[in-house]
């Protein structure tokens, strides 16, 4: 629920009296006393979503450009005659929206590059760092918690929607200054990490890592729900901060893999992080245009309306095409793994049929930039009748065409 309180400019009087009874708006008025070029103050409660409608009608009048208006939050009203017809409203399943303006205040608040805003994003990309070498997703989470990355996303979408270019442009600013500085500290702290505790450590062997050097297309899915759901939550006046939690997962982890690759100078993860963070941030970008020109927000003068679209347009063709662009990168590495899924099962069932006793297996790839290469097949034998690895491995060649180096281990278990 909203209260809007506007003071109405000398002369505007009986023009905001006809347009509130006409409308059958409920409404109080009061006659203001300071002599500052105002005849009354109108007070007016309302729903969230019929702010936007209200505030227009006023405008229209003048009552924007020779006064102003103020709309604050309301906690509860207490009125028979409110609730009936907000009930009625309830009733019709009219969804929760909140006006342009509060939207367009909402983002630019949310938009800033402030001390905090980057005090956090430290903090987040520290501890993300550190709970992907500790491969805690525990701690990756609580990391996203912390991020504060949802309100520059949705800047740039409020701003191209309802045209206005300074949200836009500090929006974007904003996210990217958010990556680069999660970049960096990711980057510092793994590079202490490296020459402090963990000087060889194997990145790629800890699977949190791991998934985020070779992403696959169900990322794109991931980011396209967060920058839909993060819309949303701003338009319908929802707590946001939730919802940002599943942006930050989208941005967050795949930063901090970013300056791990860095500090340990591993080129097929840093690149592989790099693409994924890109991927996500602009399909976040273009779910959250989308779904904000789904609902219907518009530029507040008609004449801005043709320029809103056309650059709605124009921003969602061109981050589409560099989400498709990058999304191949993606496409090749789901196509990779498919391959070698089908890879490890063939050769489980060559070596299962070579033995008779029960086998374990275990994979190795040489990762490059784009896809993973299987170099070696360790067979854990647990019995007597072990397969030569010259057999083995010519068997998989022979049905696979795939020459990799074969490893097999007898081992024998006395359980008394």
């Amino acid at each position: 629920m909203r209260l809007i309180q506007t003071l109405v400019p000398d002369g505007k009087h009986d023009t905001v009296v006809d347009i509130l009874e006409t409308e059958d708006i409920d409404y109080a008025m009061t006659s203001e006393s300071s002599r500052s070029g105002f005849s009354d103050i109108v007070y007016i409660p309302t729903d969230a979503d019929e702010v936007e409608d209200i505030i227009d009608k006023l405008r229209d009048v003048g009552v924007e450009r020779d006064g102003y208006m103020v709309v604050s939050d309301v906690e509860t009203i207490i009125s028979e005659q409110f609730e009936e017809k907000h009930s009625e409203s309830a009733a019709n399943g009219e969804d929760m929206r909140i006006s342009r303006d509060e939207l367009r205040t909402k983002a630019q608040n949310l938009s800033r590059s402030t001390p905090n805003y980057l005090a956090l994003t430290l903090i987040s990309a520290i501890v993300a760092t550190a709970g992907l070498i500790e491969d805690s997703a525990a701690v990756v989470v609580g990391s996203m918690v912390i991020a504060p990355l949802i309100g520059p996303a949705m800047a740039s979408c409020v701003g191209t929607v309802i045209y206005d270019d300074d949200l836009f442009w500090d929006g974007i600013r904003s996210q990217a200054v958010g990556i680069g500085f999660a970049v960096v500290c990711a980057t510092l702290f793994a590079l202490s990490v490296r020459f402090t505790i963990a000087p060889e450590l194997e990145l790629l062997l800890i699977q949190q890592i791991a998934e985020r050097a070779h992403p696959g297309l169900l990322a794109l899915a991931i980011a396209l729900g967060a920058g839909a759901a993060g819309a949303i939550a701003l338009t319908s006046g929802t707590d946001e901060a939730l919802v940002g939690v599943m942006i930050a997962v989208a941005l967050m982890p795949p930063a901090a893999s970013v300056g791990l690759g860095i500090a340990y100078v591993n080129a097929p993860l840093a690149f592989g992080a790099g693409v994924l963070v890109l991927v996500n941030l602009l399909s976040i970008n273009v779910a959250g245009i989308l779904t904000i020109w789904i609902k219907e927000y518009k530029p507040s003068h008609w004449y801005d309306s043709k320029r809103a679209r056309r650059a709605t347009a124009e921003r969602l063709i061109a981050f589409g095409l560099a989400v498709v662009v990058l999304t191949s990168f993606l496409a090749m590495s789901s196509f990779d793994a498919r391959d070698n899924n089908a890879f490890e099962n063939e050769v489980e069932r060559i070596t299962e049929s070579a033995t008779a006793s029960e086998v374990d297996l275990e994979f190795r790839y040489e990762p490059d930039l784009v896809s993973q290469t299987p170099r070696q097949v360790t067979v854990h034998v647990y019995g007597d009748d072990a397969p030569a690895a010259a057999t083995v491995r010519e068997s998989i060649h022979e049905q696979t065409g795939v020459d990799i180096e074969v490893r097999v281990i007898t081992e024998q278990a006395d359980i008394a």
